[in-house]
């Protein structure tokens, strides 16, 4: 016997959101959910009851369906992560870690899944994808007979979902940090404890490409587990890689060690108190051929974008300071609700201030296996500009 689905109806401003190719339905655009549970996959109408598709249901988020298909066919979760990961083996390269499901671009909302080596790392950060879990964990079993999968859900917006947040394990087990490798390199990743799910996988093709630019003395700011500067170290006669975290350093110094890289020098230290000191004009003033800066997200919602402007400027001035003619700088941004054009004006500014010319070498984005939805801007938040001092 058949489980009867849910109607869920939405306005017509919701119906024109869904139609302009966004799956997001907010709380307000809901007219009628029924008894629609958390978690629920339900059925979307229009303003006339016309059939507009399946979502999740969420109970308590702003963001109260996320679409799953446009058809009333069951959705296979299982076979969209097989589909995921036929992607994967095109678009990722020389890396046994990489991101496996992109939440929206995979047609998977909510739902993050990353791969470190034979160990998999999921986040489920609605309340569609929490209550679908034994599915996933099921079908990654079945697809990749892993060692181990961890739920890293500690994601603070699982808080605007009702959800707890606790990081487990949940299939296998796992006792210490995992091994894997990334463009050539060792790499040792802390998947209970590290950033993010373990690494920061988005930089991957762009620590490459800092690489093929960075030359002498490079400074490396936010350096976290070292991933730029265990790149740089490849093409720069010594690197300095600054980060505030002491345990980060730990992990990033090991990471050296297990690569023979012995040009990085690893300073504990908050980066724009950093910056600030090597450009005044002391004795402290330091000169440098590369620098890289890659902080945390500086504007996690709307109403801080003004502040995270600021501070966007204030760094890349501090580092345009340090860099001569023919310098390199890397400056990224994780903040999708800074665009790629908001970020340019803001280091054209600083450059002005600063007194340099820039010139743009490359303009980048997220790694290959972050795939963007052109109709969904959320799914764009990583932006990684090369620039050189002319």
């Amino acid at each position: 016997m058949e489980t009867s689905i849910t109607p869920v109806q939405i306005s017509r401003k919701g119906t024109d959101r869904l139609a302009s190719g966004h799956p997001w339905i907010f709380r307000s655009d809901i007219d009628s959910a029924g008894d629609a549970g958390a978690g629920e996959t339900v059925h979307v109408l229009d303003p006339r009851g016309r059939f507009l598709g399946q979502a999740h249901y969420s109970t308590s988020s702003q963001i109260a369906l996320r679409m799953l298909s446009r058809t009333p066919e069951k959705v296979d979760l299982g076979a969209r992560i097989a589909a995921a990961q036929r992607y994967r083996e095109k678009a990722v390269v020389d890396s046994t870690a990489y991101r496996l499901v992109h939440a929206e671009a995979d047609f998977l909302p909510a739902l993050i899944i990353d791969r470190y080596a034979d160990c998999f790392v999921v986040q489920a950060l609605d309340q569609g994808m929490d209550r679908a879990m034994p599915e996933i964990i099921a079908a990654l079993g079945e697809q990749f007979s892993p060692r181990a999968i961890v739920a890293r859900n500690d994601a603070a917006v699982r808080s605007l979902e009702e959800l707890p947040r606790e990081v487990k394990v949940v299939k296998g087990e796992l006792d210490a940090p995992v091994g894997i490798s990334m463009n050539g390199l060792r790499l040792e990743a802390d998947l209970v404890k590290g950033q993010k799910t373990g690494v920061f996988l988005d930089q991957r093709e762009n620590y490459l490409a800092a690489a093929r630019y960075g030359s002498g003395r490079a400074l490396d700011c936010f350096t976290c587990t070292g991933g730029f500067a265990l790149h740089l170290a490849r093409t720069c006669e010594k690197v300095e890689a600054v980060d505030s975290s002491a345990g980060a350093l730990v992990t990033a110094r090991k990471n050296a060690e297990a690569n023979g890289l012995g040009n990085i020098e690893f300073r504990e230290a908050d980066a724009f108190e950093l910056l600030s000191s090597y450009s005044a004009g002391s004795k402290a003033r330091r000169t440098y051929d590369t620098i890289v800066l890659d902080p945390p997200a500086f504007a996690k919602s709307r109403n801080q974008i003004d502040a995270a402007a600021r501070g966007y400027k204030d760094i890349n001035l501090r580092a345009l300071r340090l860099l001569g003619p023919g310098g390199i700088l890397v400056t990224c941004s994780c903040s999708h609700h800074v665009s790629e054009a908001m970020l340019l004006e803001i280091v054209a500014e600083a450059s002005l201030n600063a007194g340099r010319t820039l010139r743009v070498l490359e303009r980048r984005t997220q790694a290959q296996d972050h795939p963007i939805l052109l109709t969904v801007p959320e799914t764009h938040y990583l932006k990684c500009v090369i620039l050189q001092v002319a």
